[in-house]
């Protein structure tokens, strides 16, 4: 049961990284530098005073631009793969404990592939919003997410399931409006 905890609590933070890809980062460091959480066996550097640094640095960057409409949307656009790159690191950086192989291949499909798409939803989002002038209170949205929804999955790492499941509707939801929009009349 702890096995199966630590793959969801990767994949919830890798769907965090949708919102802003550094912060998630950030906060797992934080909790690793001040031992309230335990990666798994090669993963303690994410706690490191330079990671902290990048890491911070990045998430100031990040919260920046994204205030600039234009800017923010085409960062977005363009930070895709490191979005999926941000969700394998969060991915196995919890599930250390197993075969190697299933290991980097929940990662790489589960946290890569979740990251990729809440990133990617969000995205789209964003871009819309840009475009209706709310593109502002979007971004605090996903500031506010970005911070709350990590520390909470590990404060209480049962709503690491429930944000799963949230994450999922809404990207289903959005995927259909999608569809829906594009679909010859």
């Amino acid at each position: 049961m702890e096995m199966v905890m630590a793959v969801l609590i990767g994949l919830a933070l890798s769907a965090t990284v949708g919102f802003r890809i550094f912060t998630p980062l950030l906060i797992t460091g934080i909790f690793e530098r001040v031992d309230w959480i335990t990666l798994s066996e090669g993963f303690s550097w994410v706690g490191s005073t330079p990671a902290l640094i990048a890491f911070g640095a990045a998430t100031i960057f990040e919260v920046l631009v994204n205030y600039i409409p234009a800017v923010g949307s085409f960062m977005k656009l363009i930070s895709t793969p490191v979005a999926a790159l941000a969700g394998i690191l969060l991915t196995a950086s919890f599930i250390g404990d197993m075969n190697p192989f299933l290991e980097w291949a929940i990662a790489i499909i589960g946290g890569g592939g979740v990251a990729t798409a809440s990133h990617a939803t969000l995205t789209a989002v964003k871009g819309v919003s840009d475009t209706a002038l709310m593109g502002p209170a979007i971004s605090v949205a996903e500031d506010v997410t970005a911070t709350i929804a990590p520390i909470l999955i590990f404060f209480v790492p049962v709503l690491a399931i429930v944000f799963l499941l949230v994450m999922a509707i809404v990207i289903f939801r959005l995927y259909k409006r999608f569809l829906y929009r594009k679909s010859p009349a």
